[in-house]
């Protein structure tokens, strides 16, 4: 069964893009699957992903999150909590056809804003991540100090 398209309106009043994989036979849980920073729904990663978990009667729900793909808003006005509230804003979205709910999380933030988002999605039974880490300080922590280089330059330039 292809992917149903449709919209849904974030806690910003943003437009976003998603699509809806069904299983062929009856839905045991829905997953809500965030995608990793820059990818989109349509990446062949969530698509794989999607596709596995169709076979075992999981729906998914996938998205472009706010200034990505064909979702309104500007990426680069988006933050980590933007993100957990665009997850939140994703689940409520549609009426699944079951209480038990999966939350499979791609790397980088994301992962880390579907933990986040979890304790506000009463329905969440589980939350699966793939390679995400736990805390948004460890990101910070691989990105390093960003005031270093930008000191060296300006005391080169000087």
């Amino acid at each position: 069964m292809p992917a149903e398209k449709f919209d849904f309106r974030n806690a910003q009043g943003h437009t976003l893009a998603a699509l809806l994989d069904r299983p062929d036979g009856p839905v045991r849980a829905v997953a809500l699957f965030a995608h990793c920073f820059t990818c989109g729904k349509d990446n062949k990663a969530a698509r794989r992903i999607a596709e596995g978990l169709k076979l075992h009667g999981i729906a998914v729900l996938r998205f472009d999150f706010t200034g990505l793909g064909m979702s309104e808003g500007e990426f680069a006005n988006t933050t980590f909590s933007s993100n957990v509230d665009d997850l939140v804003a994703g689940r409520r979205s549609f009426a699944p056809e079951t209480r038990r709910a999966v939350y499979p999380g791609r790397p980088q933030p994301r992962g880390a804003a579907v933990l986040a988002a979890a304790h506000r999605i009463a329905e969440a039974r589980a939350v699966v991540t793939v390679n995400a880490p736990c805390d948004p300080a460890h990101v910070v922590g691989l990105l390093g100090d960003p005031r270093g280089p930008v000191s060296m330059t300006r005391a080169k330039s000087r």
